[in-house]
């Protein structure tokens, strides 16, 4: 196995610390190619590729794809679905009312990007090496083969992009391993050969005390009073919009201030949970009027399935920035516990923010629990004081 800088004037090869080809005096700059060499068995395989990080990944890949290749040859080897097969299944789970909102997005990403590359192949033929090739041609705006691989906007297409069609892949795959196909091959992810790009844009959403009173004031005279119950609720509970669509006036208990959900999860299904709701939160649902059996309904008082038309025009009467989205509220909700919470007012313990939010991982609820502006700062200031000893009392107990 062997990793070479790889020469695209006269196809010549040379070790890693060359700088220029030595029978065409072609300089080896910045964006020079490698070629990847693996050899197995007897059989080889070769690849050039952009750059030193995917030639090592491209080694690694090809030479877990030619040990699986060879143990196959040996033993009996089971027809695994297609990629399309486990897409068609996936995509009528995905239109189940609840199951997935944004299923029209997969649908195109799959149909733009994932389809004419793997709808006909095996899931257990996807290698590493091709989901990289995908990153590869889309991050330079052509393939391969030299045909332009472009976004609407005529440029290579971002990196928020290509991980959504890293993350749609993975998602079939993890959708196969269900009780669907019970798929128990590897995947393209298994062994790390395949990075997601790296996106420099953690959002730290959370409520300026003017936004907050210009949303709640937008709120109180809406004249559509359904609609701003369901974004007063969610503001003072932080559940999910997809999670009130079902919500039932049978599920409500307003002498205990409690409410049954139903929550929909990727892969185990719906999960039926009770929670406690503060007064404040109950007394937004009283205050609504019971056309149907749902507390939030839709058109003719069957249950809703979208909220962006209202949400958008709350937003813009009040002020709230273009890109302030409705699970926004929920990520207030947690910061405002993880920073005002607590019976002393200096925050929620984050197991409590946890439970509120019914997280399974506490590494979700650490992505929704931001610290608001100045917090460290205060914290910091404090720190004398917290790390100073308290001198000993003089005070003399009665009795000694």
């Amino acid at each position: 196995m062997a990793i070479q800088i790889f020469c695209p004037k006269c196809k010549s090869t040379y070790g890693l610390d060359a700088k220029l080809c030595s029978k065409c005096g072609f300089p080896f700059g910045r964006d020079k190619k490698y070629r990847v060499c693996v050899s197995v068995k007897g059989k080889r395989v070769t690849r050039v590729v952009d750059n030193l990080t995917i030639a090592r990944e491209t080694e690694a890949a090809i030479k877990g794809d030619m040990v699986r290749g060879e143990f196959e040859i040996n033993h009996n080897v089971t027809q695994f679905p297609t990629l399309g097969e486990v897409w068609k299944a996936y995509l009528k789970w995905a239109q189940i009312p609840g199951n997935k909102k944004t299923w029209i997005t997969d649908k195109f990403n799959y149909e733009t990007h994932l389809e004419p590359r793997f709808t006909k192949k095996h899931l257990d033929k996807i290698s590493a090496i091709d989901v990289n090739r995908l990153k590869q041609d889309m991050t330079k705006g052509k393939t391969k083969e030299g045909k332009l691989y472009l976004s609407k906007r005529g440029k290579p297409f971002s990196a928020a992009t290509i991980k959504h069609q890293l993350v749609l892949l993975h998602r079939l795959y993890r959708f196969a391993q269900g009780p669907d196909f019970k798929y128990k091959g590897e995947t393209p992810f298994d062994h790390g050969q395949v990075k997601m790009p790296h996106l420099d844009n953690e959002r730290t959403t959370y409520f300026s005390d003017e936004q907050l009173v210009a949303l709640r004031s937008t709120l109180d005279t809406w004249p559509n009073r359904t609609q701003a119950a369901f974004i007063q609720f969610a503001l003072l509970t932080g559940v999910r919009r997809g999670t009130l669509f079902p919500l039932r006036w049978a599920d409500l208990d307003f002498e205990r201030n409690r409410v049954t959900l139903v929550i929909s999860h990727r892969r185990k299904g719906t999960e039926t949970i009770t929670t406690q709701v503060s007064p404040e939160g109950m007394e937004v649902l009283k205050a609504l009027p019971q056309t149907s059996e749902y507390v939030f309904p839709g058109k003719d008082g069957k249950m809703r399935s979208n909220f962006k038309g209202p949400w958008l025009r709350i937003k813009k009467v009040a002020g709230l920035p273009d890109d302030f989205r409705f699970h926004d509220l929920r990520h207030n909700f947690a910061s405002a516990h993880v920073n005002k919470g607590g019976r002393n007012g200096e925050g929620e313990n984050l197991k409590v923010v946890q439970e509120l939010l019914n997280h399974k991982d506490f590494r979700t609820t650490l992505k929704y629990s931001h610290l608001r502006p100045g917090r460290a700062n205060e914290a910091a200031v404090r720190s004398g004081e917290l790390l100073t000893p308290k001198p000993k009392s003089n005070v003399v107990k009665m009795g000694e």
